[in-house]
């Protein structure tokens, strides 16, 4: 289930966070990032949106989304979304995904861009290319995996209109 978060949410979404921060595979966050830190950067004011994926009373998922810039860039959203490791490939991804896209077109975004979407995090691309985004362009090596070493970010593209 996907709900909007609420203020009692944080202590099941900052491990989240914290997981995949470290594990820098997946986003270009700085790895020492502290939780309040963290917080500021994901729990977005509106007209932001922050949700949860829940199953029963524990955070399996959140996403935030917002407009991918301000003025005249405001009518493209952007968001990010993380998983919970146990929950991964359980479509906990997809429904947090999907409800971003819902819920860009509620808003009126004429599109939504993800701007750095890592080449090698295949299943999000494969999710995102399911879901119609196809890529602009890839800025190679941007991206430091600690497995793979520098590899592309993908800026990726969903025309809403």
């Amino acid at each position: 289930m996907i709900r909007e978060a609420r203020d009692g949410d944080w202590p099941g979404i900052w491990p989240i966070v914290h997981d995949v921060v470290t594990e820098q595979r997946t986003f270009a966050y700085d790895p020492a990032l502290t939780e309040p830190e963290a917080r500021r950067l994901w729990l977005l004011e509106p007209p932001a949106r922050v949700v949860v994926a829940v199953e029963g009373e524990r955070v399996t998922g959140s996403a935030n989304m917002y407009a991918n810039r301000p003025g005249p860039g405001s009518h493209v959203a952007s968001g990010s979304l993380m998983v919970a490791k146990e929950a991964r490939g359980t479509g906990v991804g997809r429904a947090l995904a999907t409800d971003l896209v819902a819920w860009a077109r509620r808003s009126g975004f004429a599109a939504i861009q993800f701007n750095a979407v890592v080449e090698v995090n295949t299943a999000a691309i494969r999710l995102y290319e399911s879901l119609g985004f196809g890529t602009l362009g890839t800025a190679p090596g941007a991206f430091r995996h600690p497995d793979h070493g520098d590899v592309g970010l993908r800026i990726m593209w969903l025309d809403l209109r």
